[in-house]
């Protein structure tokens, strides 16, 4: 038989077996459970000899095993032996600890090189082999820091062979800025003998850009540790560095994108964020809200896709690159990258565009002669979506960036995009809640302020620039006798809740002010409501859920006095013609909603022009200063103002807010106070006698001939008559009747000293009596009854115009 017959049935060799080491299993009673060739080549033994029996058995005398902690995983030690002829045999073991995927057994895997290795020789091939071939580069620079020998890879690097540049310095081979920061760490090593590590961005020679490189110098020491070289060793970190810059953009698109609940800030952020770290051009395209309700669009749109731009950003000043400014709405067909993406549903890349994108650019010229002057290469759209639908489409585009995009670059993309797409979706949720909570709060807020004799008005409500729409509110009251109620208010909290609350006190304030109740106890009525609207929101078992604050005041032309009120609200300001504006001290009072707390009322006389300012703590309350140098702002406004109400509302809005906005809603309401001359009353006191109201009727219709409304005699006539005779008949003394005349009402007014108050109700046939109230009714515009402090006044109104 042949030698190559006999290879072929046994085998060939495994040079890789397990005999070149000592290998042997031990379990946790410390039993050996398997033997291997080596171990029997160590130390005689054989398999049947020693698996099953105590590992110690083949411990020299006085050798003993310190096992490790439990903890650990490996040991190593050297050890003395007994050989099965009896003589000992000193080794180095390492033992791996092992736990099998079943059961709860340990073992200790231990092995021991076998042969003596020695010295390595001179001439050692894999030494030889090991500075030329390894893959990473390289140098070695002698005692003099001159190129001593670099490897192939190295010559790889530089683009030179070694014979050519040996006995060069580093800078002298690299001839570049870098070189000499990298030959100041070269000779740091040398001097000091400690490695120096260094990271620097070159590129090298035969490579057309410049990429991260991870340069090592480490000191070559002789056996007596004098430094006698220093070996180089460069690692291209390209892909590391691209992953830190991915996941260093990916933080920050998290930390700048969603600063605001504003689409188009959030779709620029986007667009900011990826120039210049992933594209060199990114444009975000969106699609406009059916019917511009706001509400989501469809999840797939049908194509040509009509979007508007929503943002862009380059690296060239100005945007040049881009056809459509922001705002403005463009249609794309299926051909485009927009359209390609939205209808697809994924990201698309376009390697070329001038060829990939011919059938669209060709109807375009613009267009295609953008993407020719600027050498547009790569073009990448990625849809925006978010909760199931499609919002619009981000494209990102490399025109200077040589590289084209990768697969990774997709992936940081659409992270990005992902993210930007849930901001936008929750802007656009917000914007929609707040336009709706816009919509009912100016519904629900006076649509124009009514003309008085007593007043002259301004008004500002402004929403919260950031935040939801509150529930700030103001108002402008008539009350009887040409009396006028100003009112300002804030509910605790924001959005549609706010507003419908707001206006169910607002409702509530009017209702109660028709009864002509004092303003502190309209608040505490209106405390009540509050109390029970909280109970309502938590559906009867707690409170405080509702909250409120609220200045009431009520001013009388004829007395020129108005009384104040206020319910944890902040104090009104006044200004007296010639005098320093200042705040009003009106008892704070606590805010509505807290229950079971009095509220104090306050009057002042004001005198003619004096100017009113009620506002919410919106316009006082800001980042920019405290409350005290708001109102001193405020009192300065005042005080300068020389134009309309309406200019100083422009003026004190403009001077006390942010230029960003405010932070939260405010309500403002200006009033310049108007009193009546005496000429415009007429008074008298009315003895409690039936007899006499011929009387009062005949002071009436003299004093409307003074006044020129002999027009109105006939009416006026009647409707005193009546009053006056219900209050000597069902009142008690004393009886006052007056009259006031504005320019297009005549007001009947008769007081007595019972707090019973009349009501109306319908005669039957043979009644003597029961029509009087129906009467006047009838004459007049409207009629009431008002409680005072010394019993009640039944008034009347007629137009005279």
């Amino acid at each position: 038989m042949s030698r190559h017959q006999d290879t072929a049935r046994e085998g060939p060799k495994d040079p890789f077996d397990e005999a070149g080491s000592a290998q042997a299993v031990i379990d946790s009673t410390g039993a050996v459970v398997e033997w291997g060739e080596g171990a029997q080549r160590l130390l005689g033994h054989t398999a049947p000899d020693v698996v099953g029996r105590p590992a110690e058995r083949l411990l020299a005398p006085g050798s003993k095993i310190v096992l490790p902690e439990a903890a650990a995983d490996r040991w190593s030690g050297g050890l003395t032996l007994r050989h099965r002829d009896g003589h000992e045999v000193s080794v180095w073991l390492l033992a791996h600890r092992s736990r099998p995927e079943s059961g709860d057994r340990v073992e200790w895997r231990v092995i021991c090189p076998l042969g003596d290795r020695g010295p390595l020789p001179s001439d050692d091939p894999l030494s030889a082999a090991l500075l030329a071939q390894s893959p990473c580069p390289m140098a070695i620079y002698d005692d003099r820091l001159r190129l001593h020998r670099i490897n192939e890879a190295m010559e790889r690097v530089i683009g030179l062979p070694e014979e050519r540049i040996r006995g060069l310095r580093l800078t002298e081979i690299g001839g570049k800025r870098q070189s000499e920061e990298l030959e100041r760490h070269l000779r740091r090593a040398f001097r000091t003998g400690q490695q120096q590590d260094v990271d620097v961005y070159l590129r090298t020679g035969g490579e057309e850009h410049a990429h991260p490189w991870s340069a090592k110098f480490a000191p070559l020491t002789d056996a007596d540790g004098v430094v006698r070289g220093v070996c180089l060793t460069a690692h291209d970190i390209t892909e590391q560095d691209l992953a830190r810059q991915r996941l260093q953009l990916v933080n920050e698109a998290s930390i700048r994108i969603g600063t605001t609940l504003d689409v188009t800030r959030t779709a620029q952020e986007l667009a900011d964020v990826c120039v210049p770290g992933l594209a060199d051009f990114v444009s975000v395209d969106l699609m406009d809200p059916p019917d511009d309700s706001g509400a989501s669009p469809a999840s797939t749109p049908d194509a040509p896709v009509v979007l508007r731009r929503a943002a862009h950003r380059s690296i060239t000043p100005g945007c040049p690159e881009a056809v459509i400014e922001p705002g403005e709405a463009d249609t794309y067909p299926a051909s485009s990258p927009q359209a390609d993406a939205l209808l697809a549903g994924r990201t698309t890349v376009r390697s070329d565009p001038v060829a990939a994108l011919q059938e669209w650019l060709a109807g375009d010229s613009m267009r295609t002669e953008r993407v020719k002057e600027y050498g547009l290469h790569s073009a990448m759209s990625v849809p925006i979506r978010a909760r199931g639908a499609t919002l619009g489409v981000a494209v990102f585009v490399r025109y200077r960036s040589p590289e084209p995009f990768t697969t990774e670059d997709v992936l940081l993309a659409e992270e990005i995009t992902a993210r930007a797409a849930v901001c936008v979706d929750n802007a656009r949720r917000f914007s929609r809640e707040r336009e709706t909570a816009l919509v009912l709060q100016r519904s629900l807020l006076p649509q124009t302020l009514p003309r008085t004799a007593a007043l002259q008005t301004a008004s500002r409500y402004l929403p919260a620039a950031r935040a939801g729409v509150g529930g700030d509110w103001f108002d402008v009251i008539p009350l009887s006798g040409l009396r006028v109620a100003m009112v300002v208010g804030d509910v605790v909290g924001h959005g549609i809740q706010a507003s419908a609350t707001m206006g169910r006190l607002r409702t509530a304030v009017r209702t109660l002010a028709d009864v002509d109740l004092p303003p502190d106890e309209l608040l505490t009525h209106l405390d009540d409501l509050v109390v029970r609207l909280s109970a309502e929101a938590g559906n009867g078992h707690a409170t405080g859920e509702v909250g409120a604050t609220c200045l009431y005041a009520v001013y009388d032309p004829v007395s020129r006095r108005c009384s104040f009120a206020r319910a944890g609200h902040p104090p009104p300001v006044m200004a007296v013609p010639g005098g320093s504006p200042r705040q009003i001290d009106v008892p704070a009072g606590p805010p509505l909603g807290v229950g079971g707390l009095p509220f104090e009322c306050m009057e002042l006389e004001l005198p003619e022009g004096t100017v009113l300012a009620l506002c919410t703590d919106g316009l006082i309350e800001n980042r920019v200063r405290d409350i005290d140098g708001s109102y001193e702002l405020l009192c300065q406004v005042l005080a300068r103002s020389a134009g309309s109400l309406d200019e100083t509302c422009q003026d004190l809005v403009r001077t006390l807010l942010p230029p960003d906005g405010a932070a939260d809603d405010v309500a403002l309401l200006l009033a310049r106070t108007q009193g009546l001359a005496a000429s415009q009353v007429a008074t008298w006191d009315v003895p409690p006698a039936a007899a006499l109201v011929a009387r009062a009727r005949k002071y009436a219709t003299e004093q409307l001939g003074v006044w020129g409304l002999d027009e109105a005699a006939f009416a006026a006539e009647l409707v005193v008559s009546e009053l006056v005779t219900n209050a000597i008949r069902h009142g008690s003394p004393p009886v006052r009747l007056r009259l006031i005349h504005d320019d297009a009402t005549l007001i009947c007014e008769v007081s007595d000293g019972s707090d019973t108050a009349p009501h109306l109700r319908r005669a039957k046939t043979f009644d003597e009596g029961g029509r009087g109230l129906l009467l006047v009714a009838q004459l007049t515009e409207r009629w009431g009854s008002r409680h005072t402090d010394d019993g009640k006044t039944i008034w009347a109104e007629l137009s005279v115009s």
